[in-house]
């Protein structure tokens, strides 16, 4: 397992952007699919994005295509989610995972952060 440390959440007006990082622990981040996933208050978690090792293949919610972009820095240890027009509804907590497959399914991911809220205020 890697161990994954988020940053870059915060309280947004409606149409604005926010970045999300996440910062990974050890040597073998470039083997690791990377995977957004949001949690509401009150529903589940849902899948966001994600992105395979070399960061050629990308999968996306059809809630965030066109307005949501995850990318990987592997010299850096650290995933992206560039998050643009941001709406009421993309109020969560967000979190990122490391997983061995490309996958848009939680259950596939064994690497857990520990979450950043973004609120979005409308």
């Amino acid at each position: 397992q890697v161990q994954l440390v988020e940053s870059g959440g915060g309280l947004v007006q409606a149409g604005a952007s926010l970045r999300l990082s996440c910062a990974a622990s050890g040597r073998t981040f470039s083997s690791y699919t990377m995977g957004w996933f949001r949690q509401a208050p009150g529903k589940e978690r849902e899948f966001v994005a994600a992105m395979d090792q070399s960061g050629r293949f990308t999968a996306y919610a059809d809630s965030v295509k066109d307005r949501f972009t995850i990318s990987r820095d592997n010299t850096k240890n650290t995933a992206y989610l560039q998050m643009n027009s941001l709406q009421a509804e993309d109020t969560a907590v967000y979190y990122c995972a490391a997983g061995r497959l490309f996958a848009t399914t939680a259950r596939e991911y064994d690497s857990w952060a520990q979450g950043t809220q973004v609120t979005v205020s409308s």
